[in-house]
């Protein structure tokens, strides 16, 4: 199966490319590098992570056995 390149829009194959989905090590270096500078970026909306994080309880094993 042919594909292209994410980065630099070579053709390239799927089967037996040790850097799928990138054509190269070049190029998968150089997207791996744009994430570790931030350059992508996935939105996230705060308000669910508030709402999950409040929503988690923590179990204090040293509270145990207090209400008994």
């Amino acid at each position: 199966m042919q594909i292209k390149c994410p980065l630099c829009s070579k053709i390239t194959t799927w089967e037996e490319n040790p850097f799928k989905p990138f054509c190269s090590e070049r190029c998968k270096m150089i997207d791996l590098g744009r994430w570790a500078a931030e350059d992508y970026k996935i939105e996230a909306n705060m308000q669910d992570e508030d709402q999950d994080s409040n929503s988690q309880v923590m179990h204090d094993p040293q509270k145990e056995g207090e209400d008994s």
